[in-house]
This record gives structure tokens, C-alpha cells and sequence, in this order.
């Protein structure tokens, strides 16, 4: 087949042209790829889908998830060629998977809202999943993950079991706690315990998100927009107004600082 000749190509292609590419007269770099040679091109692709999702950018996220596919492919292939298995298999298991997963769709189980099928999923995994209590799903839950969104998914099977606060209050009260030990640490200049306290500080922050229905991960990301859009002002008023940032003291810099806030807002 001339694929070059196509003026379409469909999943099927994609899949063929992934075994061209790995085969000996493909590509050399395509060849020498193994699992963890593409790991971190697999995580690159999919921030890039995310970025395409958070500015709306409906042409980008095409491309990108095109990119993702192509992940899924290569991973498929690796294993194909080992006779371990093809992408047929995983798209065979998670179609199982789906319909397991969803009987009130597919079977006799009734969700008159969200809430009952997210009960009816939790339901059928732990089972599929031989999983007898929520500690066993929470160290099911993948340690690759960002440690925010990791967090977050703990603290949600805990409440599960209603090991929770009753309020984002509660969380928040927690939240100081954990700021005063973390303060505490850093008074007796013990680094393991620094460490280990601001873990708790972070761990605490992530639970007060979650009670007031909030991403961290996403509050974290506009943060980081917000700082640099700010710092990028404070830059420019301290060149307009002949102010060397490096030898400048912190309260004339901070004075600054305020003065771009209150701007803003």
C-alpha cells in the first residue's frame, strides 16, 4: 500500500504505519525506542492535550490527541513484536472494561444520577480489582501521578469511608496545625522533620481544595500564571523607575509588589 496516495487515513493506518516504521526497513530512532525511552514523550503529549483543552484551542487538541494516539500505538507495538500483545488486545480490554464497569448501561444495576453510577463504578472496580477495603484502593492509586492529583484521590477514597471533614472549616483549621508544626520544625533546624512537615502542610492545603470543590493542580497552575504575569510587572516598573532588582532591599521590592496588586485589581 502507498499510504502517500491516501487522502484519508483512518485508526487502522495509524496502526500500520507504527509496524512500517518498527520494522527493519523503517526507521532507525523509531526502532531503538523501548517503554521507558518514550515515557516521558507519552507524559510530554499529554500536557500538551491538556494545554490544548485549558485554551480552548479545538485545531491543537486534534493534533495533540493525534500525538497521544500515537503513544498508544508504539506502546501497543513494542509488545506486538514480543508476541505479548497488540492493540487490538487493549482495545479489547478497556471496551470489557467499560462495559463492566457501567451496569447500569449494560446490565440490570439503575443510576438515577451521577452520584449512584460514580457508586456503581467504584462498586464493580473494587471488585474487578479484588479489593476488599478502601486501603487497598488507595495504594492502587499510581504513584507516577503529579502528587497534588495523587493527594486528592486518596483524601477521596478516605472520605469514602467518612474519614473526612464535615467542612472545608475543619480542613482549614487542620491546615494552620500543620503550618505550626512545619514552623516548629524549622525553629529546631531538623531537616527530616522539615521535609516530612511540609509534606503534611501540602498534604492538608491539597484537602481544603478538595472540601471547597476545587482542582489544586488547576488553582496551583493559575497561581503560577498569576506570579509570573505579576513578577513581569514589578520588572518593568523597576526599570522604569531605575531600581536594580539584585542589590534592592526585599521591602522596596515588596513595596512594588503591592503596587502591581493593587493595580490589578
Amino acid at each position: 500500500m502507498d499510504f502517500k496516495e491516501k487522502q484519508n487515513y483512518n485508526f487502522n493506518d495509524l496502526v500500520e504505519i507504527v509496524k512500517i516504521l518498527r520494522s527493519p526497513g523503517g526507521c532507525p530512532w523509531d526502532r531503538e525506542q523501548t517503554h521507558k525511552s518514550i515515557r516521558s514523550n507519552f507524559i510530554e503529549e499529554t500536557y500538551e492535550a491538556i494545554e490544548a483543552i485549558d485554551t480552548d484551542d479545538t485545531e491543537l487538541l486534534k493534533e495533540e490527541l493525534g500525538d497521544v494516539l500515537l503513544q498508544v500505538a508504539l506502546h501497543s507495538e513494542i509488545e506486538s513484536e514480543k508476541n505479548s500483545f497488540n492493540i487490538e488486545d487493549v482495545c479489547d480490554g478497556v471496551c470489557k472494561k467499560l462495559i463492566t464497569r457501567h451496569p447500569h448501561v449494560f446490565g440490570t444495576v439503575v443510576a438515577n444520577n451521577t452520584e449512584e453510577a460514580l457508586q456503581s463504578w467504584d462498586a464493580v472496580k473494587m471488585k474487578t480489582k479484588s479489593q476488599k477495603s478502601q486501603a487497598e484502593a488507595m495504594q492502587s492509586v499510581s504513584k507516577a501521578l503529579p502528587s497534588l492529583m495523587r493527594s486528592t484521590k486518596i483524601q477521596q477514597k478516605a472520605a469514602k469511608t467518612g474519614f473526612d471533614w464535615a467542612s472545608a472549616e475543619g480542613a482549614l483549621e487542620k491546615l494552620y496545625e500543620e503550618c505550626h508544626e512545619l514552623k516548629a520544625a524549622i525553629l529546631s533546624d531538623d531537616e527530616e522533620n522539615q521535609r516530612e512537615e511540609l509534606g503534611d502542610v501540602l498534604f492538608s492545603a491539597v484537602n481544603v481544595a478538595r472540601l471547597l470543590n476545587i482542582d489544586s493542580e488547576h488553582a496551583l497552575y493559575d497561581a503560577c500564571d498569576k506570579f509570573t504575569d505579576r513578577f513581569s510587572k514589578v520588572e518593568a516598573l523597576a526599570k522604569e523607575r531605575n531600581i536594580d532588582m539584585k542589590s534592592a532591599p526585599l521591602s522596596q521590592l515588596d513595596s512594588l509588589w503591592d503596587e502591581v496588586k493593587i493595580n490589578q485589581k
